[in-house]
């Protein structure tokens, strides 16, 4: 079986789980690194098909010396392609909880970004392996189903920044069915420059550990074991309360369907329920809900 190319998996999110209105804008999250600079870039290639207005934005946590000259990169890229491209400079002191820290004043800067060019939703280059590694982190911790639900491939922003008035604007991830492997294989393919974040290595972080060490163990004893952890996450993320099911056990074929319609976002699709109630997506909502049959 062919896999699908980069490209390919992008343009399938853009056309279905996450989709945006025509006319809409997009900011871009990029730091420079090979996840982000491939999203960038696939990103620039197929938004004009879907009336997409792209703006890249970078974020500088000041904590390496190396980040400006990665968002130098990006910049080059951006000018290159003729996509606008701005940076942000914010300050993360040094304490605990750094990467915690980091990311979470990263998503504010790249929030006010968007509400200031009327973006409806911000891109992060978030795929597969991340999402499979942030399972792994989670269960580490302890986390129960609600806190595997992770990285699900669009949410509300107000729910990652502290910003006010985020209730329009949206985190999407287009790249999240795509492997690391596909996204190294396209910039090889296309001959993208890229920076290495030397964090991602450092084992003090659990991360770095979860990918380097156990994340690969666990792929030579189940060589799907990324696919599994991605399907329960995507099972966990749907809201199984708008499908009552609590009260109504559901087959596992509506289930399934349940997860379709939530990935899909299609305003035409209907997924039949026990109790007279249809499960269809709303046109205010990023997830389905549930409604009395006319």
């Amino acid at each position: 079986m062919t896999t699908p190319s980069l490209v390919t998996m992008v343009r399938r999110a853009f056309a279905g789980e996450t989709k945006l209105p025509r006319g809409s804008v997009l900011v871009v999250a990029v730091s420079g690194g090979p996840d982000s600079m491939a999203l960038f870039d696939v990103a620039q290639r197929i938004a004009p098909g879907f009336d997409i207005h792209l703006h890249a934005h970078g974020v500088d946590h000041g904590l390496r010396e190396g980040a400006s000259a990665e968002l130098d990169l990006a910049a080059a890229f951006a000018e290159s392609v003729r996509v606008p491209f701005g940076r942000t400079c914010v300050h993360v002191g040094s304490g605990s909880n750094l990467q915690a820290r980091a990311r979470q004043a990263r998503y504010a800067a790249l929030a006010a970004v968007a509400r200031q060019l009327g973006a409806q939703a911000i891109a992060t280059a978030h795929h597969a392996d991340d999402r499979a590694e942030t399972v792994l982190m989670r269960l580490l911790r302890g986390a129960g189903p609600r806190g595997l639900a992770v990285l699900p491939p669009r949410a509300p922003l107000a729910t990652l920044a502290t910003t006010e008035g985020l209730d329009t604007i949206e985190l999407v991830r287009p790249m999240l069915r795509a492997r690391r492997s596909d996204v190294l294989a396209h910039l090889t393919r296309r001959r993208i420059q890229f920076a290495s974040d030397p964090s991602n290595h450092d084992p003090r972080y659990l991360r770095a550990r979860v990918r380097r060490e156990l994340l690969p163990l666990l792929e030579a004893l189940g060589p799907g074991i990324v696919r599994h952890l991605e399907a329960l996450a995507d099972e966990l993320s749907v809201d199984r309360g708008a499908a009552i099911a609590s009260n109504f056990p559901l087959p596992r074929t509506t289930e399934q369907k349940l997860r379709d319609l939530a990935r899909s976002r299609s305003k035409t699709a209907r997924v039949w329920l026990p109790g007279g109630l249809v499960a269809a997506v709303a046109d205010n909502a990023a997830k389905p809900r549930a409604s009395s049959r006319a």
